[in-house]
């Protein structure tokens, strides 16, 4: 059986205009440092903006990210490569988004990936809005809120694409 909270967790782009209190932020991030990374590296760093204008200015920075425009909080997840497996920073980075996405879902608020890495140009305007040091580099923004939107979360399992390799077969 499927986690009831991993069934609730949908992309949510749609938001009440009423803040997020700050505990439910912080249990947010600490679901997120708390993902499995490559060598134990957590190359993760997280920007929690709530300036209006500057949520205005990354909602620009990519023709996906309107949707960050009426969003009360968005975060901004970063990464640096000077990390033992730099490789596997970007699986590190997602499985800690995640982790935000299900603990955002646990906390009743709502939120949606909207990717920025790999593309060097979505990555470098993110950086300029925000003023990340040379060190780092933008991998994702998550538009956070109280949803003001229902969404179904839609079946996605597929048969089909399981594959079995079981010790009998080569008997």
């Amino acid at each position: 059986m499927i986690s009831s909270i991993i069934k609730q967790r949908v992309s949510i782009r749609k938001y009440q205009d009423r803040p997020v209190p700050e505990e439910e932020i912080r249990n947010i991030l600490r679901a997120a440092m708390q993902a499995p990374s490559a060598c134990d590296q957590q190359p993760w760093e997280f920007y929690v903006i709530t300036d209006k204008d500057m949520i205005k200015k990354l909602a620009r920075t990519s023709p996906y990210a309107g949707c960050a425009e009426g969003a009360p909080v968005v975060i901004v997840t970063a990464y640096r490569e000077d990390v033992p497996a730099p490789a596997y920073v970007l699986i590190d980075l997602a499985l800690s988004a995640e982790n935000m996405w299900l603990e955002a879902a646990a906390e009743g608020l709502g939120m949606v990936f909207l990717g920025v890495a790999p593309d060097e140009e979505r990555m470098k305007a993110v950086a300029e809005v925000i003023g990340l040091p040379g060190n780092l580099k933008a991998f994702g923004m998550f538009p956070l809120g109280y949803p003001d939107e229902k969404r179904e979360q839609e079946n996605r399992y597929k048969p089909e694409k399981i594959h079995y390799i079981t010790e009998d077969m080569f008997s």
